[in-house]
């Protein structure tokens, strides 16, 4: 086994990869508190956040614990006992020892996108990867956190109880998938001792699925030198992003022609977005065409027509109040930005 210590210079032996949405700024401050400050790993932190929006994320994780955090730079190296932080609207990804910052398709509608970020990491350091996922709503880092443990790597949750949105980490539990959980301050001694563990290096059959996965989310904006009819079979669902046709990925996650990518959840969630819109959009015209009918029926001459626009009024008015209620009664959806 190589000592992890005896690495020259400030080259990683591993890398951790580090997922949150909302409620994550407060756990990355936490996480990055604990963590010691002679860490021998890499650290990769993928935040949810706006894509137009400029993020103070680099700052607020280098103030808070001992290692230093900045912006991720496309093409740098990886540097251990260092904490390469996402940027917004790019995804964050490891290619073997360089950070790489892409344009690729969004994933659950997030660039940068956690699933994403463990998927390099598990394709580039295998049993030398360690994913952490930490507070958000959704299953996030659900199947990232499947790819790190595929490929013989280590994956932590931070305990549910202790998030301010308990989702993320929830779905990865209760998939299996997590082998530690802790609070978000004691993640980081649970990754002092998983860094000092053996390692058996071992040769890992090709996983064709996750490499053309990787290469989609390494990709550049808009391209499509690729075919996502080689990951599954039509799925008869539509891209939310782009109307296209999804294929179905591992049974319950879906890409399109163009490659965005969608868990369950994530879709369904996004039906829900679309069915608020078209309420609302119903809402509207029922309202336009009350008042336009009421003004026909008193521009007409008393009579059958006039009487034909009132009622038409009227049905419109009915219909407008059960839809009215029927928003009113609806839930609000949860936001999932990390910050903003």
């Amino acid at each position: 086994m190589v000592d992890p210590h005896t690495q020259p210079n400030d080259v990683p032996y591993g890398v951790v990869a580090v997922g949150a949405s909302a409620g994550g700024v407060e756990a990355l401050t936490q996480f990055a508190a604990g963590l010691p400050s002679d860490f021998p790993y890499a650290v990769l932190v993928v935040l949810h956040m706006p894509a137009s929006a400029p993020s103070m994320l680099a700052k607020i994780i280098d103030r808070s614990g001992p290692l230093s955090a900045r912006s991720a730079v496309d093409g740098e190296p990886l540097r251990a006992g260092h904490i390469h932080v996402a940027v917004p609207d790019r995804h964050l990804l490891a290619d073997e020892q360089r950070v790489i910052l892409s344009e690729g398709p969004t994933e659950n509608a997030h660039r940068p996108a956690v699933n994403a970020l463990f998927r390099s990491v598990a394709l580039s350091f295998g049993s030398r990867a360690i994913s952490v996922v930490l507070s958000g709503v959704l299953d996030d880092g659900v199947l990232g956190s499947k790819a790190i443990r595929d490929r013989g790597g280590v994956t932590v949750a931070q305990d549910p109880d202790d998030a301010l949105f308990p989702a993320m980490p929830q779905h990865a539990l209760d998939a299996g998938l997590i082998d530690h959980q802790a609070a978000a301050s004691d993640i980081g001694g649970i990754l002092a001792k998983l860094v000092e563990r053996d390692i058996e290096e071992r040769e890992m059959e090709r996983d064709t699925s996750m490499e053309l996965e990787n290469r989609i989310a390494m990709g550049s904006r808009f391209s499509t030198d690729f075919d996502t009819e080689a990951l599954g079979p039509p799925s008869g669902y539509t891209c939310p992003d782009c109307n296209g046709s999804l294929q179905t990925v591992s049974g319950i996650n879906y890409r399109c022609q163009v490659g965005h990518a969608w868990t369950a959840d994530a879709l369904l969630r996004a039906r829900d977005v679309e069915v608020d819109g078209a309420l609302w959009v119903a809402l509207r015209s029922l309202r336009e065409k009350a008042k336009l009918a009421r003004r026909m029926a008193a521009n007409a001459r008393p009579g059958t027509l006039s009487k034909k626009y009132a009622e038409q009024a009227d049905e419109a008015d009915r219909a407008l109040t059960v839809l009215g209620e029927r928003l009113a009664a609806a839930p609000t959806l949860d936001g999932d930005h990390g910050e903003g």
